[in-house]
């Protein structure tokens, strides 16, 4: 008989404590086997997941007829250079929304994880995440995310990309050499991160004889967990030996009280790590906290968010709104004139544009999503029943395979996207 095993179980090494994922042994109850990993992600694709915290003016984002031939709204009549590049959704959100408030909603934009606000919930892997689980090894950064609200690990826990928290600090995360000295120091660290592995996985496998077939299968998935920690370490540490790309840009100086500049500042940094091939994955979530240094505005962003329809109020968020989709437009021009083996970057990048609230009015129904690029045939406005949505995770799936994964579902899917075709 297997011998019975205390949750609280831990590998030690070097002073370092590893707890162990939860067994048969640990419990009488009896969990299914994970399902096989997904296969390699295709190479050179990129994402940028961005999600727009008080959301946009919804009469001036959905267009009212759908298809190829709808009219444009305001917002996207000024993506109109681009209206073969990006598909625009409305009928799309995450069910199980109905307690998180609006706001709270957030958290769960790129894992569509349900009960947000509901006691118990706990949070799945972001869609971003599962992706940098997938090809992060293959760029010196795995991912960058300027949001730890909207990417979130396989255990439920946000995570974001430390030191990027301003224009300047990402120019040096991603183009500036350390010194020999600070070389020198971190790859002892991850030297040192290494052998602590090394020997926590020593451990573990004496555990083998201790527990019954099932949950040797999944001490056999949790090693394969610490490899891959084993394998970032070492990727870290070949990194670390490597020069940084030279850009032909200097380092920005940040515009800490212009929220219009910052934006801008990023999405350029984000088309020269896609160019530079620093990364493959940008997660962010803009908002104009404050009154937005645009011309013609004298509310600050929340308060034009809740609007009420007053005329004024409407007349400033389409002025704040309009601009965030002029800084889409440049970004995207960046990308499609950037050419990579024969292909412009725009069609191996996928932009996804949204957010989490239907509106400042915090309804988490028929969110606004647009995507562009990405190898998909764009160029429509895809509607589904604004009562009785579609889940957005449909999309996610359809995203997820764009990377080469072989995923059936992610989220609350229950499909894929109808009329979204790729290329």
């Amino acid at each position: 008989m297997a011998k019975k095993l205390s949750r609280r179980t831990l590998l030690q090494g070097t002073g370092v404590a590893l707890s162990l994922p939860w067994l048969d042994a640990m419990s009488p109850a009896v969990f299914g086997a994970a399902k096989p990993a997904a296969k390699a992600a295709a190479p050179k694709m990129r994402m940028v997941a961005m999600c727009y915290g008080l959301s946009l003016y919804p009469e001036y984002f959905f267009p009212t007829d759908k298809g190829r031939d709808y009219q444009a709204t305001p917002y996207l009549d000024v993506l109109k250079d681009f209206r073969n590049d990006y598909t625009v959704f409305s009928g799309l959100n995450h069910p199980g929304m109905d307690a998180a408030g609006g706001h709270g909603a957030d958290v769960a934009f790129l894992t569509g994880a349900p009960g947000v606000g509901r006691a118990g919930f706990r949070n799945s892997i972001s869609l971003d995440q599962l992706v940098a689980n997938r090809i992060g090894l293959q760029t010196r950064f795995p991912y960058v995310s300027l949001s730890s609200t909207l990417s979130v690990s396989r255990n439920g826990v946000g995570v974001a990309t430390p030191n990027v928290n301003s224009p300047s600090k990402l120019y040096a995360k991603l183009f500036t050499d350390g010194t020999a000295k600070e070389v020198e120091q971190q790859t002892r660290r991850l030297k040192q991160g290494r052998s602590i592995m090394d020997v926590v996985l020593g451990q573990a496998k004496q555990l083998e004889r201790k527990v019954g077939s099932g949950d040797r299968e999944k001490l056999d998935e949790y090693f394969d967990a610490v490899r891959d920690v084993e394998k970032s370490l070492a990727s870290s540490e070949d990194w670390t030996n490597k020069p940084k790309p030279t850009v032909p840009v200097v380092q920005p100086k940040d515009t800490p009280n212009n929220g219009s500049s910052t934006m801008r500042l990023y999405y350029d940094l984000m088309h020269l790590a896609f160019q530079t091939d620093s990364t493959r994955l940008f997660t962010t979530q803009f908002v104009h906290w404050g009154i937005p240094p645009i011309d013609g505005v004298t509310y600050d962003h929340h308060n034009l968010s809740h609007n009420g329809k007053d005329p004024e109020k409407v007349r400033q968020l389409a002025l704040v709104d309009a601009d965030k989709f002029t800084a889409i437009r440049e970004f995207l021009t960046k990308l499609k004139n950037t050419q990579e083996e024969g292909v412009s970057l725009l069609d191996r990048t996928m932009l996804l544009v949204g957010s989490h609230m239907h509106s400042g009015g915090h309804r988490v129904t028929n969110l606004p999503i647009l995507l562009a690029g990405g190898g998909f045939k764009h160029g429509q406005h895809l509607a589904f029943d604004e009562v009785n949505n579609m889940p957005l995770s449909n999309l996610y799936v359809m995203m997820l395979r764009q990377f080469g994964m072989d995923v059936d579902s992610f989220g609350t899917s229950t499909g894929t996207i109808p009329g979204l075709e790729t290329v």
